[in-house]
């Protein structure tokens, strides 16, 4: 074995002693995960959608959940009672026109869920007359009990001067509320509204509950595996092995428990403390610490971090494909196409 052969292996996690300490914190992790998950789909979420009847809030909100939604489209001065309509899963919305719009005797009832909600969705209709003086005073009144708001700037297929138009409801809503720009007919930006809500829903923790609920779930399984190989790159930056092994197992664990719940097939505590054995200390992992020591001579802290960011990248884009193609998630499946996505990230890095 040559001297940069033997520098190579003595960088690679080896040996029992590694390999018990990884499946204990592996173990450790998914229960510590699980346990997280389960009291974050024990929350309810409720979701306020406000603005008149013309704005389509009930096709904006087919084309967010993939699904036509009941319970919504409620009608200018026809309104009751304003009540919270169950979606699925504790997932529930509430529908309201403006303020201006609810029944006096109904008006303290409606402001007390906009202080519980978790998001509001504030609808204005581009086509129409935007932001209106009743809009400008509904909003007002909820922006005071209510900051979590998303502004929704329906049909702008039918408008011309989009861009315009979002400036100055940025501008005269303060310039602190995300405005989002969609069309329910065609889709256009349903995505970004999507993960807007997201995003929000991330800081109280119950994104993965809404995720899970949507048909379209590709697009929230990409922004976690991102995240997590964005963190474990960070962890790495420390040389592997060494005091790195719990929490990029943590990270690895936190990934595969998520897709998991998020695409509805459960993992076995069995399963994944094997997928991320494979991944940092089993060929697979050392197949590409190889490779990313070949190319830094100095190994160190950029391989480090190159290496633990690729392999999570890779283990959680082989997960995703497998759980979409309804392939068995064991350590063989994801290990052939963990090895088909690492190619891919070397062909286009090349």
């Amino acid at each position: 074995m040559s001297a940069r052969e033997g520098r190579i292996e003595a960088l690679l996690p080896s040996g029992s002693d590694w390999e018990r300490e990884w499946r204990r914190a592996a173990e450790a992790q998914y229960d510590q995960h699980m346990g997280e998950i389960g009291r974050e789909l024990d929350q309810d979420i409720l979701i306020a959608l406000v603005g008149d009847v013309n704005a389509g809030k009930s096709s904006t909100l087919n084309r967010i959940v993939g699904e036509p939604v009941a319970g919504v489209g409620a009608e200018p001065g026809e309104t009751a009672i304003i009540k919270p309509y169950l979606f699925k899963d504790r997932i529930f919305f509430v529908d309201t026109p403006g303020l201006n719009d609810v029944r006096v005797e109904n008006s303290q009832l409606t402001m007390d869920y906009y202080r519980k909600a978790d998001i509001i969705l504030f609808f204005l209709n581009a086509a129409g007359t935007v932001y209106s003086e009743a809009e400008k005073r509904s909003f007002e009144a909820i922006r005071d009990a209510n900051a979590n708001i998303v502004i929704v700037l329906n049909k702008i297929d039918a408008a011309d001067e989009v861009e315009r138009i979002v400036e100055r409801v940025r501008m005269e809503t303060g310039g602190r509320f995300e405005v989002v720009p969609v069309s329910s007919r065609t889709g256009e930006n349903i995505d970004r509204l999507r993960a807007s809500i997201l995003e929000l829903l991330r800081k109280k923790s119950k994104d993965l509950l809404f995720a899970r609920n949507m048909k379209e779930k590709s697009a929230a399984a990409n922004k976690w595996i991102l995240g997590a190989a964005a963190s474990a790159g960070a962890i790495g930056a420390a040389p592997i092995p060494g005091a790195d092994i719990v929490p990029i197992t943590a990270v690895q664990i936190g990934l595969l428990t998520r897709l998991a719940v998020l695409y509805g097939r459960p993992i076995s505590k069995e399963t994944a403390r094997e997928l991320v054995l494979a991944t940092v200390v089993g060929n697979i992992g050392k197949s590409v610490f190889r490779q990313v020591v070949k190319l830094f001579p100095g190994a160190g802290s950029i391989a480090g971090a190159s290496v633990a960011g690729a392999m999570t990248l890779a283990l959680g884009y082989a997960v995703k494909y497998a759980y979409e193609h309804d392939m068995e998630i064991s350590t063989a499946t994801v290990t052939k196409l963990y090895g088909m996505f690492r190619k891919q990230q070397g062909s286009a890095g090349a």
